[in-house]
């Protein structure tokens, strides 16, 4: 006997958890219970119209603080004139005889939603079928379109964006709670930066932090030090993509930088035994440490993505730094550079929202700014860079000083200055730089 192809098949449904969970409703209307169902599905989750045209106007006569009823409902149907569309009156009647048990409304809801989920997994699957059947789309876009979607739905365990008020100042409340117990630490991931963590609390969930300054001034030192902060000394999963320099490069600096080895030494092999042992003991420290390194070069914005998301998915990194946004290839390369920084700016906040995790992006700013403090204009490229990062922190000092103390055991006194912070104060702090280990300390916790 021959299969029924995909297109002759019903898709995924179940007609009794829809009704009884409807009719739950009707039946046995509370707040809470309707926030219950509200936590699972949306209106648009219901394959049968009717339902979900039911569930709608239930909503709606809970703004209004009416409580739903089997004659409310039928009434507020007709307002919206999708009362013949639902079923009628008698349709209504037949809902609230069907239900079981009121009882068990979470589990006819959890049905709803399984089915639900299922039919947009075989709305994904036909379009994939469709895009490889389409010469006139890149299998690396099927490819990007396809996972993009197949995380949403994986993501997605509410019905989006839409959410009654009371369940967001409750969230607030308890977040609010959280950081009173907390008593004063950090609500985001360290920096390891003393006054900059005290600043911006750490770095933020679903947040795009950008890291700012010219050539040589050290932003991927900035960066490292605060990677080794988070992985090695915190243990806190961390991904980080190098598309300038090898991942054996990035290793050497680590290394250097960790075991305030001098990295010149490192390079040339001029260590003493006192070196080899902090080495050792270094090389110990990162080979446990939950940091995950990403070294290809010039990578395409769809390929960082989708890394990113393997990123999230199998380690569970919870903070992602990339060195640095001017190197990721846009996936338009026919359009003007400042239209393809613009695309790649949006897309890094967009997949930090999506990973809800911070994303820590890597930048130049211009050439202008020599001897002088930079400002969010300077940043390279695209103003969308500054209009999408949440936070925006620039590295400054004269080239002067870094001639002169460049031998200076106590470093390069360096400022931070935070230029933008969407959701916090904005101001300038201190950090040592330690050129001979190529590494930043803040100024009350260096070690000799």
């Amino acid at each position: 006997m021959t299969p029924p192809s995909l297109k002759d098949r019903i898709p995924p449904y179940n007609e009794e958890a829809e009704e009884a969970a409807v009719g739950a409703l009707l039946l046995n209307f509370t707040g809470d219970i309707l926030d219950q169902v509200l936590g699972q599905v949306h209106p648009d989750d219901f394959y049968k119209p009717a339902n979900g045209n039911i569930l709608r106007a239930i909503m709606n006569l809970n703004d209004r603080g009416a409580v739903p009823d089997i004659l409310s409902v039928k009434e507020e149907l007709k307002t919206m004139e999708l009362l013949e569309k639902s079923g009628g009156a008698g349709y209504l009647a037949h809902l609230t005889s069907s239900v079981p048990t009121t009882a068990n409304i979470e589990y006819y809801v959890k049905l709803v939603k399984d089915c639900a989920v299922r039919r947009n997994l075989l709305t994904v699957a036909n379009q994939m079928i469709a895009n490889v059947h389409s010469d006139a789309i890149d299998s690396r876009n099927s490819i990007e379109t396809a996972e993009k979607e197949i995380f949403r739905i994986s993501d997605s365990q509410n019905h989006g964006n839409l959410k009654p008020v009371k369940e967001i100042v409750r969230r607030a409340v308890e977040m609010v709670e959280e950081r009173y117990r907390q008593k004063g630490e950090f609500t985001g991931v360290p920096s390891g930066f003393q006054e900059l963590d005290m600043l911006t609390s750490g770095f933020q969930n679903s947040e795009m932090i950008i890291i700012g300054a010219r050539p040589s001034i050290g932003k991927t030192a900035f960066a490292l030090s605060m990677a080794a902060n988070v992985a090695v000394t915190k243990k806190i999963p961390c991904g980080f993509f190098t598309l300038e320099m090898s991942d054996l490069s990035l290793m050497m600096r680590l290394l250097a930088l960790d075991a305030r080895i001098n990295s010149n030494s490192l390079r040339t092999g001029l260590l003493s035994k006192s070196d080899f042992r902090k080495l050792a003991d270094s090389a110990s420290r990162l080979y446990e440490s939950p940091l995950y390194i990403e070294d290809t070069p010039n990578i395409s914005l769809l390929d960082l993505r989708s890394m990113a998301r393997k990123m999230k998915a199998k380690f569970g990194v919870q903070i992602i730094f990339i060195d640095y946004i001017g190197l990721i290839t846009p996936e338009d390369k026919a359009t003007p550079r400042h239209e393809q920084m613009a695309e790649v700016s949006r897309s890094l906040k967009a997949l930090a929202r999506e990973l809800d995790i911070p994303i820590v992006v890597l930048s130049q700013v211009g050439r202008q700014t020599e001897g002088k403090a930079p400002g969010l204009a300077d940043l390279r490229e695209s103003g969308a860079i500054e209009q999408d990062a949440d936070v925006v922190m620039l590295l400054h000092r004269e080239r002067i000083v870094d001639k002169t103390g460049e031998g200076d055991e106590n470093g390069i006194r360096t400022q931070v200055i935070v230029a933008k912070q969407r959701n916090g104060p904005t101001d300038t702090v201190e950090v040592m730089f330690i050129p001979r280990y190529t590494r930043f300390e803040s100024l009350t916790h260096q070690t000799p």
